[in-house]
């Protein structure tokens, strides 16, 4: 999810950076006069460029997702029910914003890779520009949450922001437990929209986002194999660089661990809305994910060419994987095929 890496690879939740002295050099050189002027359409696009717009869809995207598994459940709350639409916008338009921010910060972190060198040497957009949109859009994201949602939600969003900003940014250089810990930023969101309906937190909400949270090793494990120099040559820590089989035999565990999770969680063994239609229809999409990481796990990394092709797959796959297990969860819980429990 990451579109300063590669144009190619869009989807990375754990993105590059490099470092701060790196960033002036390399922007230095640039007069602002050299830069193209931005219209308000451009501004437009370098908003949504700052914000990796295709990111932050997908974060939008399971934070209503956790909203929507929750809305059939007995434990709907009193205020969303009276302003269901209001709290869904609120949720929707929130987590963009928070997102924006987040992603916003990473591009100033990435100013002299990929897309993000582009966005800084040729507009008239500057370092310090790109934080007072992080700034402006994290203010507003969470207003709009606190006010249209509850605190819950917006604590979620704060939280998670500074566990982006604070803790896993610092650990990339440090440890490879920064993909640990990325992972956890990615969970919060279904989190944000089960606490929209219901005003808490509950085993209902930990299923989608435990799936969340397994669902990524697979898809950073693969592309960080992909981009692993590039990981490398801006100083990060990262499991594909420095113990490549455990990075191979964690994409298979965690697939193996998602295709559990949905299958007992989200298949309704007392814990979710959904009962084991959930987890049946959802089983060929777990059943292809396991297949492409066991074929990333199995392959001699002596052939470096095969590797690199099986972890494509797995990436290509883990972005099937995700949409189609959540739709499959979804329609079984909107379509009267739930548990009745909690």
């Amino acid at each position: 999810m990451d579109l300063s890496l590669t144009k190619s690879f869009s989807f990375n939740t754990f993105p590059l950076s490099s470092s701060h002295q790196a960033r002036t050099e390399a922007l230095s050189p640039v007069s602002r006069s050299e830069r193209g002027s931005v219209g308000l359409v451009n501004l437009v696009g370098v908003w949504a460029a700052l914000s990796k717009a295709r990111l932050t869809g997908l974060v939008v995207s399971t934070a209503l997702a956790g909203c929507a598994l929750a809305a059939p459940s007995p434990l709907v709350c009193e205020a969303f029910l009276a302003h269901p639409a209001t709290s869904i916008l609120a949720l929707g338009v929130g987590t963009l914003l928070t997102s924006a921010s987040a992603n916003s910060i990473n591009q100033v972190d990435t100013a002299t890779i990929g897309v993000a060198e582009t966005l800084f040497h040729y507009t008239e957009v500057s370092p310090m520009g790109a934080n007072l949109f992080a700034s402006t859009t994290a203010t507003l994201g969470l207003s709009v949450l606190y006010v249209g949602t509850n605190g819950l939600v917006a604590s979620l969003a704060a939280g998670n922001l500074l566990l982006y900003t604070c803790v896993y940014t610092p650990l990339k250089r440090v440890s490879q437990v920064n993909t640990w810990v990325g992972s956890l930023v990615g969970a919060i969101p279904p989190l944000m929209g089960w606490a929209v309906a219901t005003g808490s937190l509950n085993s209902g909400s930990m299923v989608l986002a435990c799936l969340l949270y397994a669902w990524q090793f697979p898809h950073f494990m693969s592309l960080s194999w992909l981009t692993r120099r590039e990981y490398a040559n801006a100083g990060y820590v990262m499991t594909a660089n420095v113990a490549p089989q455990r990075a191979r035999a964690t994409a298979l565990r965690h697939s193996l661990l998602a295709s559990l999770i949905c299958f007992l969680g989200a298949g309704g063994a007392g814990a979710s809305q959904v009962n084991w239609c959930g987890g049946l229809a959802a089983a060929p999409f777990n059943a292809m994910l396991v297949y492409y990481a066991a074929r990333f796990y199995s392959t001699p990394l002596e052939n470096a060419g095969a590797v690199c092709s099986a972890a494509r797959s797995l990436f290509r796959a883990s972005l099937l994987h995700l949409p189609a297990v959540m739709a499959a969860l979804l329609i079984c819980s909107h379509c009267g095929l739930t548990s009745g429990a909690i």
